[in-house]
């Protein structure tokens, strides 16, 4: 039973640490949008996140160097594959954000963000509250 309590917060856990950097790098956008020949990057939610939820019995990559990073570090698993955005009409300083797409992007991660956040509070209390009533 507590496996199963683990698992599913383990896995919702690992959305909100996604959610968190999806909006980090969203926020990267909007505040780049003056900067010539920025690039808007961005990652697809779901295949990072089932591969952060692959990850977690995957074999971790070893470092060369002393220097370099552990891989997925933040979230224990592989770090996201970025992309770069492509806007449907490029501007003339190369930038390739999106005002109004980034800030739609950010407000619906936002959400996101809070919606997973609630449903692990109310797990956390259904579970709470059901160990208070066998005991």
């Amino acid at each position: 039973m507590l496996d199963q309590i683990n698992q599913l917060l383990d896995f919702q856990s690992r959305a909100l640490l996604l959610r968190s950097e999806r909006q980090k790098l969203l926020a990267g956008n909007i505040a780049n949008a003056d900067t010539p020949n920025y690039k808007a990057v961005d990652f697809d939610f779901g295949a990072a996140l089932s591969a952060a939820s692959g990850a977690q019995d995957a074999p971790r990559p070893t470092r060369t160097h002393a220097a370099h990073l552990a891989a997925g570090a933040a979230q224990g698993g592989a770090q996201p594959a970025l992309l770069y955005r492509m806007p449907p009409q490029a501007a003339l300083d190369q930038n390739t954000v999106d005002m109004d797409l980034e800030r739609a992007r950010f407000a619906d991660n936002a959400v996101r963000f809070e919606a997973t956040l609630r449903f692990i509070n109310g797990q956390i209390r259904t579970v709470t509250s059901a160990m208070s009533n066998n005991g």
